[in-house]
């Protein structure tokens, strides 16, 4: 009898508990925070918006003055959530070793990424930090990059969208063939190894599915209401976070086969002598099996899904203002003829032109002005040079798409010109339709904002002029050379 009663009594309080937080609810931060109430704090409105958790964090962000709002949930800590440029750059710069990722943030993404360098602070961070800036500084990465990527865009990307373009080819989803493409490409760079994840003649490698499993499920921990309930799944090894063990499992395993692989092969004589990846200069290095295995992965999940998901959302815009498409079109093709010939040059377009193309930060009237929601070339143009910004004249504390301060990513060169590679690559040879005009894609935010459902495009091959001959497909007018070098 007496643990019914104790029941009875924990069950009562609890009920009472609640209907003194929902009489007594108050609006945070001056009234432009989520409501939030004694005890449960704002979960009712976290759980409400779980599904729109970006436009629900940015209305109530354009709704405070500061820009700056609170957010207390139960089984979480007090978060403040700010879109402020000088708190950006407070965090980031001036006051950068008092704000620390923290544990609430590396517990959400540890079983993935254990200690790499997205995933740690202190000393820990500022050692990786320092060997991966020497190595992305060097000139034989870069030009592994640039090599890899002309391969995988000309030899697998143009061919797949050659092949959609056939009559009876069907729509394609751009955003899986971009992630695609950029899995082939990081592996390769990173790893020393070649997925093939575009080759439709084999099929999507395990560690691609395993990378897309484990990231989602990653995701939901940190959209997730209620932390306790991921981490008694994960205590328990079921649902999904026994999903993510397996899915982990077969990352690491991989990984860890890989990195003892290349050491024993640069162990032979004469061996790996010429290999400029990664993995190979880290194993030069001397670290652990452990700490390279963590970076590997930071490094192929940045490189994965940031570029891929940036060019999807830049090819959708495209698509919905045709205008400012024939300006990049027509920019992309006077750029690459020679006017002796009209042959074409290179592939691309100067790194700067295509840092203008950047979308915005976040959608704040108290930052960009008025128009801030709308679709506006002309903002970007008009900016001076810079190019220690994140894009252009922007400073990195207002448009932090490249963090800044000290923890400004490594990566950003890199991401910029396989992005413009890929946009040469494809403007000038294809005219992407979608197969819903009407449809404005939501964001689906996972470790980076996807479009929920994917693009669907259907590809038609573009007529492109050149001199003195009229018009000739696009694709007849190829010439490999490398500009970049």
């Amino acid at each position: 009898m007496v643990p019914y009663m104790l029941c009875f009594q924990f069950v009562a309080c609890c009920l009472l508990v609640l209907l003194y937080s929902l009489r007594s609810g108050s609006a945070s931060s001056a009234g432009h925070g989520p409501r939030s109430y004694p005890v449960i704090g704002c979960l009712l409105a976290f759980y409400e918006n779980r599904r729109r958790l970006l436009d629900w964090y940015t209305e109530m962000l354009a709704a405070s003055p500061t820009q700056t709002i609170v957010v207390d949930r139960l089984g979480a800590r007090r978060t403040v959530v700010t879109a402020n440029p000088a708190n950006v750059e407070y965090i980031l710069l001036g006051n950068f070793g008092n704000f620390p990722k923290g544990k609430p943030f590396t517990d959400v993404l540890g079983d993935l990424l254990g200690n790499g360098i997205f995933n740690v602070d202190g000393d820990k961070w500022f050692a990786q930090r320092k060997l991966v800036s020497h190595e992305f500084s060097a000139r034989t990465l870069r030009e592994l990059e640039i090599a890899v990527l002309e391969a995988e865009a000309l030899d697998r990307l143009v061919p797949a969208m050659e092949a959609a373009a056939e009559p009876g080819g069907g729509a394609v989803d751009m955003q899986d063939v971009l992630r695609r493409f950029a899995f082939d490409v990081i592996c390769r760079v990173s790893l020393g190894v070649d997925p093939g994840c575009l080759d439709p003649a084999l099929p999507a490698p395990r560690l691609a599915t395993a990378f897309d499993a484990a990231a989602g499920i990653i995701a939901r921990r940190g959209a997730a209401p209620l932390a306790a309930v991921w981490k008694i799944k994960r205590a328990l090894n079921i649902g999904s976070e026994r999903r993510l063990r397996e899915e982990v499992k077969v990352i690491y395993e991989a990984v860890m086969d890989l990195i003892r692989s290349r050491k024993k092969e640069r162990f032979l004589v004469n061996a790996g002598a010429e290999r400029n990846d990664l993995l190979s200069r880290m194993i030069d290095c001397g670290y652990a099996d452990e700490d390279i295995r963590d970076m590997v992965i930071s490094f192929i999940m940045a490189g994965r899904d940031t570029t891929s998901s940036a060019l999807t959302w830049f090819f959708w815009l495209l698509m919905r203002h045709r205008d400012v498409e024939r300006d990049v079109l027509e920019e992309i093709t006077s750029m690459r003829r020679d006017s002796s010939n009209g042959t074409y040059a290179g592939e691309g377009f100067d790194l700067d032109d295509f840092r203008r193309m950047r979308y915005g930060m976040g959608r704040m009237e108290a930052i960009w002005g008025s128009d801030a929601g709308e679709f506006s070339l002309e903002r970007w143009l008009a900016l001076p040079t810079d190019s220690n910004s994140a894009s252009g004249g922007v400073s990195p504390f207002k448009y932090p798409v490249f963090q800044g301060g000290p923890r400004t990513c490594l990566g950003r060169e890199m991401a910029f010109v396989q992005m413009k590679f890929v946009a040469g690559a494809i403007l000038r040879r294809f005219d992407l339709r979608p197969v819903d005009e009407g449809r404005t894609p939501a964001f689906l935010p996972l470790l980076t904002s996807h479009m929920h459902g994917g693009l669907k495009v259907t590809v038609r091959r573009r007529k492109v002029e050149t001199t003195g001959n009229g018009l000739q497909d696009a694709a007849t007018a190829e010439n490999r050379s490398s500009f970049f070098s």
